[in-house]
């Protein structure tokens, strides 16, 4: 399980998260929602440590994170897909694939499984990422933060930019991830509705602080759509 605990977080003299909490649970996904500007991408940088905290705790797993590096994190068992995907586009997909398993022997193969969940990849395995649509090219950094096998995903607005279709497929991965699999997967999303197809754990933040925490059920689906409404 992860579990953030009083998370501050300043640029420069501004207040970017306020005393911010949350946990996310093997088996479940966990939904950060909240307008933009509100800190999401902000938090989810600073829990792969690409941003160094003022204050807070991080525990994964039971053990203290907050001072270990991006890398000490992915190998530990955080798998990262940032916002825009930052594939390589120069680089196949196949190479890639790869690059999420940097850390591993350079004899690891490519598992197998990833072309189960994402089909199109094995059939574009030499085209260059840069080449690939939007949608193929989410899937593909998608594909690229589960090679090593993480425990726990954090996805930051994988539906951005993305054709409907292949949203679709998204959700069927994150929801088998977490349901089949036993991932604890944290989703950063703008897409609502999306969202709350997936949710079990719904995180609502404004200003910097979380404004509204709770196990989603259906009946709660229009207050949450409120409380994000632009």
């Amino acid at each position: 399980m992860l579990e953030v605990r009083n998370l501050q977080q300043y640029y420069g003299g501004s207040h970017i998260l306020r005393d911010v909490s949350l946990t996310a649970k093997a088996g479940q996904v966990t939904v950060l929602l909240g307008r933009n500007g509100v800190g999401k991408t902000t938090l989810l940088k600073s829990l792969m440590g690409q941003l160094p905290l003022r204050s807070g705790s991080i525990r994964w797993q039971g053990q203290a994170i907050q001072g270990h590096t991006p890398y000490e994190r992915a190998r530990s068992g955080i798998g990262y897909v940032p916002q825009g995907r930052e594939i390589f586009g120069r680089l196949t997909v196949q190479d890639n694939l790869r690059m999420g398993l940097a850390y591993r022997s350079g004899r690891t193969p490519i598992p197998q499984d990833l072309f189960q969940l994402f089909p199109v990849l094995q059939e574009m395995l030499q085209r260059r990422g840069g080449d690939l649509s939007g949608g193929q090219q989410q899937q593909l950094a998608i594909a690229r933060a589960l090679a090593p096998g993480p425990q726990l995903l954090i996805l930051d607005e994988p539906t951005e930019g993305i054709q409907p279709s292949i949203i679709k497929d998204i959700g069927r991965v994150i929801r088998m991830l977490a349901k089949e699999r036993g991932l604890a997967v944290l989703l950063c999303e703008q897409y609502v509705d999306f969202a709350l197809e997936l949710a079990d754990h719904v995180v609502v933040m404004e200003r910097g602080a979380v404004r509204y925490a709770a196990r989603f059920q259906p009946d709660i689906a229009d207050e949450i759509r409120s409380l994000v409404a632009v």
